[in-house]
């Protein structure tokens, strides 16, 4: 046997797990980024947490002389801000540990849990409203009209029509649908007939919606009576999304959300649909070549995607607000387009981001009430991680995530 056909017969040395698993972690970069992308605004994070506090900062001042008490100072801020987000966010040890002993109740372990679902909630909703016409190609800036829709429709459905439990709930649910849903049937009718740029149109859907919301909550018969303020009739308790415990804040929407997320991966994934629009978003004049109406997928696509969004103004007011106010909506039409980013539009990604911006507002409460840090600062966080996943390059450059040297983990040197 000749030395040339040992040597191919030779084993293969085969690469060590740890190498695999590096390279394919490190690989996978929407995940990494934006894993990454949160650390960095954690750690960004604790540098406004110090620069925002004056006694932390005046130890700095005799830092060459006394290091230690600035950084111990430091530590101590830094550590006890994030211990209280997590906190108001997850749960607080000590009130496990009272309630497993019997020297408390489980609605006080239970609370910060609840506040992270409650506030997760309705952006689920607008979340996959942007994502799922991102897939489709358009940029869904409108999510906070048809969110406010929505409120209207969920709302006025809620304390008119006097039906029966269940009945009330769901007849009041498939309002709120259809309101978003109209509200965005216009700029997608308004994109496939006329062209006309859907970024401009929601915008200004947005505007109309609140002034429509303002107006509303002030008329007779709307207003709520002896009020002279801007604010509606309470909804009917046979329309309120039912709360778990009954103390808890966190009520049904959290549940109907999970489910509307698996509907929403199904759809992009199992229906011809959902295949349709994914062509469409990808190219749409090879999806026009291979039959594909391209003006009815972009209207259909922006009703479903406002309709999304109308469910998540309904559970902001039947889950919580109970009434219609000029702001009832809040801004969960916006952070809807964070948490889509962050989500990396995709579905169970969205709703995975949902929680997150959820327990970030939950535990800045917490943080605000026990430290003093201005809940201001829960924005800042949020919109740093967004920054950092939009600019994947920036976060790649500064862990060095270069791909011939991932791709070096793995090589192994050939031996003889």
């Amino acid at each position: 046997m000749t030395a040339e056909a040992t040597k191919q017969k030779a084993p293969v040395e085969k690469e060590p797990f740890l190498n695999v698993f590096l390279r394919n972690l490190w690989s996978s970069n929407g995940v990494t980024v934006t894993v990454l992308s949160i650390v960095l605004a954690v750690v960004i994070g604790a540098v406004l947490i110090v620069v925002s506090d004056s006694a932390v900062l005046a130890k700095f001042g005799y830092f060459t002389a006394r290091p230690g008490d600035a950084l111990e100072a430091s530590w101590t801020l830094i550590s006890s801000a994030y211990s209280d987000l997590l906190k108001g966010a997850l749960g607080d040890p000590d009130a496990f540990r009272a309630w497993f002993s019997g020297g408390g109740t489980w609605q006080d372990a239970l609370a910060p849990i609840s506040e992270t679902l409650t506030y997760a909630a309705p952006l689920v909703f607008t979340g996959l409203s942007v994502s799922l016409a991102f897939r489709g190609g358009l940029f869904n800036i409108g999510a906070q009209g048809q969110a406010v829709l929505g409120c209207i429709a969920a709302g006025v459905a809620g304390f008119t029509l006097g039906l029966p439990i269940v009945l009330n709930l769901i007849v009041a649910l498939v309002a709120g649908a259809l309101g978003g849903a109209l509200w965005g049937f216009l700029p997608g009718l308004l994109k496939a007939r006329t062209g006309a740029h859907e970024v401009i149109t929601t915008i200004m859907l947005n505007y109309t919606a609140g002034l429509f919301l303002a107006w509303l909550v002030i008329q007779k018969g709307v207003q709520q009576p002896g009020r002279t303020d801007a604010i509606s009739k309470v909804v009917a308790e046979s329309a309120q999304l039912p709360s778990f415990g009954g103390v808890l804040r966190v009520h049904l929407g959290i549940v109907l959300a999970v489910l509307v997320t698996a509907g929403v991966a199904w759809l992009l994934n199992r229906s011809a649909f959902g295949f349709e629009l994914r062509a469409v978003g990808a190219n749409p004049h090879a999806a026009r070549t291979a039959g594909i109406s391209v003006a009815k997928t972009y209207a259909l696509l922006m009703a479903v995607a406002g309709g999304l969004a109308g469910l998540g103004g309904a559970t902001q007011v039947l889950g919580t607000a109970y009434a219609l106010t000029p702001s009832v909506a809040g801004n969960i039409g916006f952070d809807g387009l964070l948490v889509a980013l962050l989500g990396r539009n995709r579905p169970w990604g969205t709703l995975l981001a949902a929680l997150l911006f959820g327990a970030l507002r939950a535990g800045g409460n917490r943080m605000q009430s026990f430290t003093g840090i201005s809940l201001e600062l829960v924005t800042v966080l949020q919109a740093l991680i967004v920054i950092f996943i939009a600019a994947p390059a920036l976060v790649k450059a500064i862990f060095q995530l270069r791909a011939a040297r991932v791709a070096g983990l793995g090589a192994v040197p050939a031996k003889g």
